[in-house]
């Protein structure tokens, strides 16, 4: 086919989007989309795209330091300098500055994706987000109906779908075990990542911030609709000793319409002393047999004087040498963006409507359930974090229906409706 430029924007370049999310994009620009599908079991589509170019043209992050810093790594990686944008919503300039845009990828903090995945769709450019989509159910509606309107794709990056463990449970394991009966995830971030990585720990918390990811995987593999849903928290060691008014912890109790109940564990306090740069692990209970996968573990382990034992997930992002000595990134981390944006790269190259690809990658629509689990937790837990601080029992609750969310506070007297669905 003839050769076709698809044009990108960065905003955000923190902890994933200048480490994950821009080695895609550095190799996305060096070659194309093709090398990358067999991964992801789309390679039939790689003789199509192979005329397609990707070009970075503008990167947006809230400070001319950051901004300069992603400039000289996509040149150094690419060779190619794109433009700088820093401020409270370079997003803006961006869109402005850059009529055609195809997609605008979004790294920004947890509590800055709504406006600037607004932005995009009002231009007609396509979107792909780090996860969560948002932090409100109403909000996620908007997106969701703003991208079907416009018929552009919303992908989002849900990594742990790609997981080869995680497609080996859901795939293949799950339809042995029977009918689910409860299921277990946990994700543990390091304690660095919310006193010194990140300076928004307070309009987020761990639930929210990598909760999501399993929320993801169990709704999107085995089809949950959230019935109830139970969660509280613990602001200790944040709140005592680094002075910053966010969870330490969050535990989430979801009960789904099929009857299984779903227990989240989540923190972003874990020492630096622990072996593994996170602790993940999950585990599903069916009526014919369990599933667990240690997640932190995968089983390379290695120790060395003065250092101590460390643990290494090499599945998830890693970088090796081609043979020119320059960098080619790998991995399931790397994996769901591509296939998000493999999808706009299918409606641009082959005229596909974003309707027929719906909910075949982790779009928008994919997240309506999802995000309706982390608005009622943030709720839930808000409410139960004030009562336990008041020494009254933590006895707020959230049920789901089609289209709506309802708050239960017995404390109060009342149920309280926190969402709704129009039309």
């Amino acid at each position: 086919m003839s050769e076709l430029k698809m044009k990108m924007a960065l905003v955000g370049y923190g902890m994933f989007g200048s480490d994950v999310v821009a080695g895609t994009l550095w190799d996305l620009e060096r070659n194309g989309i093709s090398p990358y599908l067999d991964r992801v079991c789309l390679d039939d589509y790689a003789p199509h795209y192979a005329g397609i170019r990707f070009e970075m043209v503008g990167i947006g992050t809230r400070s001319e330091v950051s901004a300069r810093r992603a400039q000289d790594d996509f040149e150094r990686e690419t060779g190619h300098r794109p433009a700088a944008y820093f401020g409270d919503a370079p997003w803006e300039a961006i869109l402005s500055d850059q009529p055609d845009l195809d997609v605008l990828v979004v790294a920004t903090p947890d509590n800055l994706h709504t406006v600037p995945i607004r932005a995009a769709l009002k231009r007609g450019v396509h979107v792909v987000a780090e996860k969560p989509l948002c932090l409100d159910a109403g909000e996620a509606e908007e997106i969701i109906a703003m991208a079907d309107s416009a018929g552009l794709v919303v992908g989002v990056d849900m990594h742990k779908r790609y997981d080869p463990d995680h497609l080996m449970i859901f795939t293949r394991l799950a339809e042995e075990m029977g009918s689910p009966i409860y299921a277990r995830g946990v994700l543990e971030e390091p304690l660095e990542v919310s006193t010194q990585t990140f300076k928004w720990a307070e309009q987020s918390d761990p639930f929210t911030y990598v909760g999501i990811h399993w929320v993801d995987l169990f709704m999107h593999y085995l089809k949950l609709i959230p019935l109830s849903l139970y969660a509280v928290g613990q602001k200790r060691r944040l709140q005592e000793v680094h002075s910053i008014n966010a969870y330490d912890a969050v535990q989430v109790s979801v009960t789904h319409t099929n009857g299984l109940h779903v227990f989240y564990e989540n923190n972003w306090i874990t020492p630096p002393d622990f072996e593994g740069p996170v602790n993940q692990e999950s585990q599903m209970l069916g009526t014919h047999g369990k599933v667990e996968s240690d997640s932190q573990y995968r089983g390379l382990r290695y120790w060395i004087e003065n250092k101590g034992s460390r643990t290494s997930n090499t599945h998830f992002f890693r970088r090796l040498s081609r043979p020119d000595g320059s960098k080619v990134s790998l991995g399931y981390g790397k994996d769901s963006l591509i296939v998000c944006l493999e999808k706009v790269c299918r409606h641009k190259a082959l005229g596909v409507a974003v309707s027929e690809m719906a909910r075949t990658y982790p779009d928008a629509l994919s997240q309506r359930g999802p995000i309706r689990v982390v608005h009622a937790a943030r709720e839930v837990c808000r409410k139960n974090t004030a009562y336990m601080e008041a020494g009254k029992a933590p006895v707020v609750t959230a049920s789901f229906d089609r289209n709506s969310i309802t708050l239960h506070d017995p404390h109060a007297g009342i149920n309280e409706r926190i969402f709704e669905r129009k039309g």
